[in-house]
């Protein structure tokens, strides 16, 4: 499972799941931090890579253009980098699952 975190998430959190999710990259990492969506998209998709947001663009794209990449969209609101944290390991089972599963491209975590 090689989740790709977007800008609007918090690079820490790479560091923070690295014992539940330790493929994690952040686009900060790979210099795609100021990349339009699309570019994202398409990086995520060439890499195998599940994009983890905030951002309703990608669940947009995922109507418009399908899947791969998959998206996890976090919905929690104004939600601290703990407390998002905190979501990804609890919905840690249901993530592995949507991310096994081919017929899913969408993935909301509230």
């Amino acid at each position: 499972m090689n989740l790709l975190f977007d800008q609007n998430l918090s690079p820490r959190l790479i560091e923070h799941l690295a014992d539940v999710y330790p493929e994690s990259s952040h686009v900060s990492q790979l210099a795609l931090d100021k990349a339009p969506d699309e570019v994202v998209w398409a990086y995520a998709r060439e890499h195998d890579q599940v994009i983890v947001t905030r951002d309703a663009d990608f669940s947009d794209l995922v109507v418009v253009r399908g899947f791969p990449p998959k998206i996890i969209w976090v919905q929690l609101g104004n939600a601290t980098t703990r407390e998002i944290e905190a979501a990804l390991r609890r919905h840690r089972d249901q993530i592995v699952a949507f991310c096994s599963d081919p017929q899913a491209g969408l993935l909301s975590v509230l």
